[in-house]
């Protein structure tokens, strides 16, 4: 069916560990107010229960900690088998909030204008600031946070998704837990044919934080790093790629803790299972190349 014949059916997808249900309901509401046909909404208690939330809301609780992208893989089948029964998802930190009404809209028209566009990242702004972290701008060149373009990655917690990329590629990697699952299902959309786009016009309000208030950070992201340079870098780019990270890891220069954390994990990523190996075509090598982030850094 010609997208442009409907209206795209838009579902949203929230995980939540169960601390912070103010937040939780406020992000609801604010999907609740997006113009156009409604949007539904999955909340995922991820190894917690679900706070009381309003009605219409539907709840999936999975008695443990599943981690991000285990979550998120668990809403998008609360919505069919690969999502199949919406035609966008969005997937939003439970502590964020959509700045604007628009924002569904605004998907549906971008969605519908371009067959082979298959994720959106929206910009993620401090509520009381307004102001976007350099690292939540998913491109090298990320010092005007105002201006769209075609990317190579997206923003986990504030990004749209065409559920046909689910149902070609697959879902989000369950094994990576936490860290750099988004670059993984990128690299394979990508490789499909699809394309990313960065939307500074569709606004997640999230307030500033460090990505280091995890525990696991520093070991998680080293062995994802990893993981995902075996999973999906052809053979001859895996160790350009790999090294590269190493220098700039040491370039600035982390405190001993979190450089022994970081050494643990890198180690882990060579010796652990990392899930399917599906390296991408060098023409897809070079298509990030000519995007601006080749996969060597």
């Amino acid at each position: 069916m010609e997208t442009s014949e409907r209206s795209l059916k838009v579902g949203a997808v929230i995980i939540t560990m169960g601390n912070r249900p103010e937040e939780l309901r406020a992000l609801i509401d604010s999907v609740a107010r997006q113009d156009g046909d409604p949007v539904e909404v999955v909340v995922v208690g991820n190894g917690s229960p679900v706070p009381d939330l309003p009605e219409g809301v539907r709840t999936v609780e999975v008695p443990e900690n599943l981690g991000i992208p285990g979550g998120r893989n668990v809403g998008i089948e609360a919505f069919g088998p690969g999502g199949r029964n919406v035609d966008i998802l969005l997937f939003l930190d439970d502590d964020g909030l959509l700045a604007r009404t628009d924002t569904a809209e605004l998907c549906r028209a971008a969605f519908a204008a371009d067959d082979r566009l298959g994720i959106i990242s929206f910009r993620i702004a401090d509520p009381e600031t307004g102001v976007t972290q350099r690292r939540h701008v998913p491109r090298l060149r990320a010092s005007d946070p105002m201006r769209s373009s075609r990317v190579t990655t997206f923003l986990g917690g504030a990004n749209a998704v065409r559920t046909t990329v689910f149902a070609e590629v697959g879902g989000l990697p369950d094994e990576f837990f936490y860290a750099h699952e988004e670059t993984d299902l990128a690299w394979r959309a990508l490789d499909a044919g699809w394309m990313i786009d960065y939307r500074s016009d569709m606004v997640l309000y999230h307030p500033t934080t460090a990505p280091s208030r995890h525990a696991v950070y520093h070991r998680m992201v080293a062995r994802n790093r990893v993981w995902l340079a075996r999973r999906n870098l052809p053979a001859l780019l895996v160790p350009v790629y790999l090294g590269v990270w190493l220098l700039l890891t040491l370039a600035r220069r982390p405190s001993r803790p979190a450089l022994r954390a970081w050494f643990g994990g890198f180690r882990e990523g060579w010796t652990s299972p990392c899930g399917p190996r599906r390296p991408m075509r060098w023409r897809t090598v070079w298509r990030l190349t000519r995007l601006g982030r080749p996969p060597v850094i």
